[in-house]
């Protein structure tokens, strides 16, 4: 995928966003001279975009001291420095070098709705891609319905299934599904897990008897877990993210359902409050629409 390609289905995926969050930019950096009713109505514009409330403060003040610094004069001056605040925040992070001791283990978790299923298939698919022979996990195992969707998705994606009846133990499936992988020689373990509210302490201790089970059988695993979350959510799902993190081991974020709403400017507060890096982001329902996240493509698309 050419660099261009990528900008243009960022920028397809956030219409919404820029609908609003653009408009409003581009009559800020018009013509005129940088004063306090510049920066007060930055400030304004990027906590409607969800950028978060100390994200926007900060991001607001370095732009005051460099332009300073800079001798600025005019507001077209500052659009630059803000892209570039923009993609220094955004440090794109990579996932995790895969283990030695194989198979790769990535276990998704998340609340209910933000789409953890279709995204263990969609990056399932992506793996494939690399060449990985890739087996899934029908972790949900509270959902008949999720156990079935992700064995056709699994289909798809050209992955090895394993799963249970619906309502057996989530973590017994995974003890099964890593010796499984290990007779197969499979490279990748993706793992789906029911959705539970971040804040029922009976179900995130469930979660961390997974983690636990996992790591028993297969020292070192899970390698990743990911943080599905839906971009629709908003400043919620900065507290997602907090909770999820307390009681696991975050090492990324994949964001659903960007194209869904209009305030894209939640990448940049997930990430600059919890430098828990956004390694993938989904933009559509097709198995192949889901993207390594590029920072500089993100911001030019959501700036233009």
């Amino acid at each position: 995928m050419s660099s261009l390609s990528l900008i243009e289905k960022f920028s397809a995926c956030l219409a919404r966003s820029r609908a609003g969050f653009i408009d409003r930019l581009g009559a800020l950096f018009g013509t005129g001279e940088l004063d306090d009713s510049f920066y007060e109505e930055l400030e304004e514009v990027l906590i409607a975009g969800d950028v978060g409330i100390n994200s926007s403060l900060q991001i607001v003040a370095d732009l005051r001291e460099s332009a300073r610094t800079l001798g600025l004069k005019e507001r077209r001056e500052v659009k630059n420095l803000l892209k570039e605040r923009l993609i220094e925040i955004l440090n794109p992070g990579d996932a995790l070098p895969f283990a030695e001791n194989r198979p790769h283990v990535i276990l998704l978790v998340g609340v209910n709705g933000s789409g953890k299923t279709t995204t263990a298939a969609k990056l399932a698919n992506y793996h494939k891609k690399q060449g990985k022979k890739v087996m899934l996990v029908a972790g949900d195992t509270f959902r008949a319905a999720a156990i079935e969707q992700l064995e056709i998705w699994a289909e798809r994606a050209g992955a090895n299934l394993i799963k249970q009846q619906a309502g057996s133990d989530p973590a017994a499936l995974y003890f099964d599904a890593v010796n499984a992988a290990r007779a197969r020689n499979t490279d990748v373990v993706i793992g789906d897990t029911a959705g539970r509210l971040h804040s029922k302490y009976n179900l995130m201790e469930e979660l961390k008897k997974i983690y636990r089970v996992i790591g028993r059988h297969h020292p070192g695993a899970p390698h990743e877990i990911y943080l599905v979350i839906d971009a629709t959510t908003g400043q919620n799902a900065i507290a997602q993210a907090r909770h999820f993190n307390q009681a696991l081991p975050l090492t990324g974020i994949i964001l659903t359902k960007l194209d869904g709403t209009a305030r894209g400017g939640i990448v940049v507060g997930i990430q600059d409050e919890l430098k828990i890096p956004v390694l993938f982001i989904g933009l559509g329902e097709k198995i192949e629409d889901l993207v390594h996240f590029d920072p500089e493509a993100f911001i030019g698309a959501l700036l233009g």
